[in-house]
């Protein structure tokens, strides 16, 4: 009679993600929101939107493929927004939303973007992810400068429970987590509230301006910096799901939802890899239910989207950084075999992971994009050497 898991770690484990995901970038989304010049009230409703959106399309893909499909918005997409939405209009950024997902549900359609995924060896593709990785596995213990007492807790609990019953050591660690922060009073209630903030339909507006120099920025920054480590991460974790279906629904969601503020939905990467891991469920082919449980965690986000900054507010960063950076340890280490297991493509996929783990930004595109086109002209040139 085979086993079967508990379905405890996987629902954890899409909580963790949603976590990660608000609490690393949130406070970014509301950034570029301000600088559109949107009300308090009109950027509560785009984080309720965002979190409909993206718990629809999340429950919705993993649900079909049953395979972990966890979408996200554009965190580096965001920060390109925050940085060059000033003096543009709240309609016109509505425009350069649309314009750019239209943009994406284009390539989605013509298949371009699964063309230049395929080219991408599977090796460089584990580099990449464990270079973007990287920073997360590192504040898992960087936190404990400066926070030893609440960070110290949660590894000696993840360490203990690893060696004991690993199934649950990230249950483990979060519990211990909560009872940490709450004994060294690092909880803030105070100004946690619970409200509901429906979405504002704003009429877009097109110029040509906003559209060449922002929009056409942001869809290469989402396409490079999101959308193509989302896929590679998929593809290291053993799920080669097709890409262009992905594109299309994610894309055409995205450009339906626009006018309400949804900049963009994508293919998640950090946050996936949180679902993608063995913690979530050892066997591989029930992994898609973490992400169906991040799905609903998402709407959950999404329907008191006016609170979540409030509910950021009152967990301390630092516990929420150590926690996600154990829970993709074995992502990262696994990463690492794949990236460096054949010695001929070592060199490609060791410089592809230093590239990446970087973080530096050339032409507005970030270090994952780089990452890969540095690795795929090494791998070139040394198989075309071995070849001759």
């Amino acid at each position: 009679m085979r086993s079967t898991a508990p379905l405890f770690p996987a629902v954890l484990a899409g909580f963790v993600a949603v976590l990660v995901g608000y609490a690393s970038s949130a406070a970014i989304i509301w950034q570029a929101a301000a600088a559109a010049g949107a009300t308090p009230q009109q950027i509560g409703g785009w984080m309720t939107a965002l979190g409909l959106g993206m718990g629809i399309s999340t429950l919705a893909l993993s649900w079909w493929y049953k395979a972990p499909v966890l979408t996200a918005w554009s965190t580096p997409g965001a920060a390109l927004l925050a940085t060059s939405l000033h003096g543009v209009t709240l309609a016109e950024t509505i425009g350069v939303f649309m314009f750019a997902n239209a943009l994406i549900l284009l390539c989605g359609v013509t298949g371009l973007f699964a063309r230049l995924m395929k080219l991408i060896p599977h090796s460089l593709a584990a580099a990449m992810l464990a270079g973007v990785l990287l920073q997360f596995g590192l504040k898992a213990f960087s936190n404990l400068e400066g926070h030893l007492f609440l960070c110290g807790s949660m590894l000696a609990a993840w360490l203990v429970a690893k060696a004991v019953a690993p199934r649950y050591a990230i249950v483990v660690t979060l519990l211990v987590g909560i009872l940490a922060a709450w004994a060294g009073s690092d909880v803030v209630t105070d100004k946690m509230t619970l409200s509901v903030i429906m979405p504002e339909f704003i009429a877009p507006a097109f110029t040509f301006t906003s559209l060449i120099s922002i929009g056409l920025p942001f869809f290469l920054v989402t396409m490079a910096s999101q959308n193509a480590p989302g896929f590679a991460t998929m593809q290291a974790s053993g799920y080669p799901l097709a890409v262009s279906p992905l594109i299309v629904a994610t894309g055409g969601l995205a450009l339906v939802l626009s006018p309400f503020g949804v900049y963009s939905i994508c293919i998640a990467a950090i946050t996936a890899a949180i679902c993608q891991s063995p913690d979530a469920h050892p066997d591989a082919a029930k992994r898609w239910l973490a992400a169906a449980a991040a799905g609903g965690f998402y709407l959950l986000a999404g329907v008191f989207g006016g609170s979540i900054s409030g509910l950021m507010a009152a967990l301390p960063l630092s516990g929420i950084q150590t926690l996600a950076g154990l829970a993709l340890l074995g992502t990262i280490s696994g990463s690492l075999y794949q990236a460096l297991n054949h010695e001929a493509e070592r060199d490609a996929a060791i410089v592809t992971f230093l590239m990446t783990a970087s973080g530096v930004t050339i032409l507005g595109i970030g270090s994952a994009f780089w990452g890969l086109v540095l690795g795929g002209l090494c791998y070139a040139v040394f198989s075309r050497l071995r070849r001759a």
